[in-house]
């Protein structure tokens, strides 16, 4: 393994971790909610009524983060090499895991850890398990 030294960014990855621990602080604290993207877009999805607006407000800042960007630097390529069914069975397998797991990376992996949860350690660890071993299945065994 290389590492593209061109494309190695680590100040602007340093400060898109800081932000992200800063509004999952934020958002704890003011809230008293956990940033699982998949939980927050869940309850929009689900029509729960009442907390609504704080979970649209959240989503339409994760898109427009990209977008304020974009208006700076260029944004990258965005480069995809699998076919439409398999993004599809992707989509679907991610989406049944977070219902399995009650929750998502973001939500066990960024705010489940930092109050140190057993529950969110198993469950990370299992996403990075499962990311590792279906890397090298599709790398390693089946060459694509």
């Amino acid at each position: 393994m290389t590492i593209d030294w061109n494309a190695f960014t680590p100040y602007t990855a340093l400060a898109g971790g800081v932000l992200i621990g800063l509004a999952s602080a934020w958002l704890v604290l003011m809230n008293g909610r956990i940033a699982g993207i998949s939980g927050i877009l869940g309850g929009v999805l689900d029509g729960t009524k009442g907390d609504r607006s704080w979970r649209v407000a959240f989503i339409l800042g994760l898109l427009a983060g990209p977008a304020i960007w974009g208006l700076f630097h260029a944004l990258p390529a965005i480069e995809i090499r699998s076919s439409v069914p398999m993004l599809v069975a992707a989509g679907l397998m991610v989406g049944i895991g977070t219902r399995y797991a009650a929750g998502c990376t973001s939500g066990h992996g960024v705010c489940g850890l930092s109050r140190l949860s057993p529950r969110s350690l198993a469950a990370t660890m299992t996403f990075m398990a499962g990311g590792f071993a279906t890397v090298y299945v599709v790398r390693h065994l089946l060459g694509a």
